[in-house]
């Protein structure tokens, strides 16, 4: 096995994960991007929009112009943060929207990783953090 198998094989379960969450976030009407500024936001309610890019491996302008559509669809709201500082938080409907996407998430892992005993999980868990430095 080489390494370039490896760095495919991670990709192609990244890519399984994102197929099929899209797939399923889709009734929702919101995308995977959409969706994890909703669960960022919650994990991180103070967090400033350049934090919500890093977090969601966005650039500082993507992130903004889609802070500014979620805006436009109700999912999230502009609050006054610290001196210049803009934070965001979800509306009800963007809260319920990422309860829901929680669930869509946790069935697409579940096949996948969910099929992996716990002990391979907590193998891979942390193989991969190894990995990432």
């Amino acid at each position: 096995m080489t390494l370039q198998e490896i760095g495919i094989a991670v990709k192609r379960l990244q890519w399984q994960h994102h197929t099929e969450a899209t797939k399923l976030l889709a009734p929702l009407g919101v995308s995977l991007p959409q969706w994890d500024v909703l669960r960022r936001l919650h994990e991180h309610p103070e967090a400033s929009l350049h934090d919500l890019a890093q977090l969601t491996f966005q650039t500082d302008q993507s992130m903004g112009s889609l802070a500014t559509r979620m805006i436009a669809r109700g999912l999230i709201t502009r609050v006054e943060g610290p001196g210049r500082a803009i934070r965001h938080k979800p509306t009800p409907e963007g809260e319920q929207i990422r309860r829901q996407g929680a669930d869509a998430l946790d069935s697409v892992l579940t096949a996948s990783v969910g099929s992996l005993s716990a002990a391979e999980r907590e193998t891979l868990l942390s193989l991969l953090t190894k990995a990432l430095g």
